[in-house]
């Protein structure tokens, strides 16, 4: 069985230190609609974080 992980949205934001408590909601919320969300730091600008949308 094959998985495949598309990408739905990605957006430079400015980081916060309580940004993934948000993406971690979104994850246990909406894992049943098949969505999954990500959260890094820009490796050009460490100020900024790049949010992504999934659907798997």
């Amino acid at each position: 069985m094959e998985s495949r992980i598309e990408v739905l949205s990605t957006v430079k934001i400015q980081y916060s230190s309580d940004l993934y408590k948000i993406v971690d909601a979104l994850n246990r919320t909406l894992k049943q609609k098949d969505l999954m969300f990500g959260l890094a730091l820009d490796r050009e600008d460490q100020s900024k974080a790049i949010f992504t949308i999934y659907r798997t």
